[in-house]
């Protein structure tokens, strides 16, 4: 009985410790809070799935914003932009950091990506000539702890083809927050050479014990039947045999390619292949970037600002160096490793 006594202390002590760091370290974190839902009313599904979002998520009803854009144009010019920008604006609160867009289309504002555009603004120089270097973001890599200390709120947007699609991937985010799987992380360089540019910052195959985590850098155009996937990501114009793949709650997956953001283009495979094969975040360039690596995810860099616990709109923004063209999508809050958010649940 004493030993038992000890044990449970020496529990309650550990247990004790850990609410005392977290709750340090609460305030730095992304929550329901922080997150600005934009639905478009002239979308039915946007309106039921920014609901959904809402109280899957615990956010604040007044944190929906509502806008209209008829016709669910793909593209926008920079005035429709503006426009919409200003009607977002107008009513975002101090505590909103992030921005979530509940609709498909528009996902590009000419050359931009929309989400680039809201939280950077229009890059008219980009759209001169598309295959330029681009801008540094002052976000890329960065330390700070919330989107706010670099004068940010990052953008995401959330597909709304499907409303039970987009249940499930709201379902995926949540779900990863409650606990930290045995799961693999797949580099692939494929035999696309033009689209393998980033491969040199493909991590080395190990394992991580403390994340429970397997890195696998290989040299393959595909992996197939694979069922414990949190990280993909490859270099193609398609990628092969997703059909076969199963990912786990708040993977991250994206293929290097000049037009994955063009999410209802048919040229290449649409960046939404990924949410739509059960990852819960991807990116992909709504316009011609050439192959430069830093107009799209780094891979190591998304990789370890995912371990350390960010959430995915962070880790995605941190990792891209030139993000004009870039589109991010998915549910923004997954975050398979915030152990403290995990804890947090339980004592709010």
């Amino acid at each position: 009985m004493k030993k038992l006594i000890t044990l449970l202390s020496l529990a309650m002590v550990l247990f004790s410790n850990a609410l005392f760091v977290n709750k340090a370290f609460a305030d730095s974190l992304l929550r329901a809070n922080n997150v600005a839902v934009v639905v478009n009313t002239a979308n039915t599904n946007s309106v039921a799935i920014g609901q959904y979002y809402i109280k899957a998520r615990g956010i604040p009803s007044s944190n929906l914003i509502q806008v209209n854009i008829p016709g669910n144009p793909k593209k926008l010019t920079v005035e429709q932009f503006n426009q919409l920008k200003q009607s977002i604006d107008e009513k975002l609160k101090p505590e909103m950091q992030v921005i979530l867009l509940v609709w498909t289309a528009p996902y590009a504002v000419e050359c931009n990506a929309i989400t680039s555009a809201l939280t950077l603004g229009f890059d008219a120089q980009q759209c001169k000539k598309t295959c330029d270097p681009g801008k540094m973001s002052p976000y890329f890599d960065s330390v700070t702890t919330q989107p706010i200390d670099a004068g940010l709120k990052l953008s995401m947007l959330m597909p709304t083809e499907s409303v039970d699609e987009a249940k499930a991937l709201i379902d995926r985010g949540v779900l990863s927050g409650f606990v930290m799987n045995e799961a693999s992380a797949y580099y692939l360089k494929t035999s696309d050479k033009q689209r393998s540019s980033r491969a040199r910052f493909f991590p080395k195959s190990m394992h991580i014990p403390e994340r429970k985590l397997q890195i696998q850098t290989l040299q393959l155009d595909a992996i197939e039947n694979m069922k414990d996937i949190m990280v993909y990501e490859t270099g193609l114009a398609h990628v092969p045999k997703l059909d076969t793949l199963t990912f786990m709650p708040g993977a991250l997956a994206d293929h290097l390619t000049s037009v994955g953001g063009d999410l209802l283009g048919t040229n290449q495979m649409s960046s939404l292949k990924w949410l739509q094969a059960g990852a819960t975040a991807s990116f992909g360039t709504v316009s011609e970037p050439c192959n430069y690596w830093q107009k799209f995810p780094n891979p190591s860099v998304l990789l370890g600002h995912y371990l350390s616990g960010e959430t995915a709109v962070e880790a995605y923004w941190k990792s891209v160096a030139w993000p004009a063209q870039g589109l991010f999508i998915g549910e923004p809050l997954a975050s398979p490793y915030c152990s403290t958010c995990r804890i947090l649940q339980y004592v709010q």
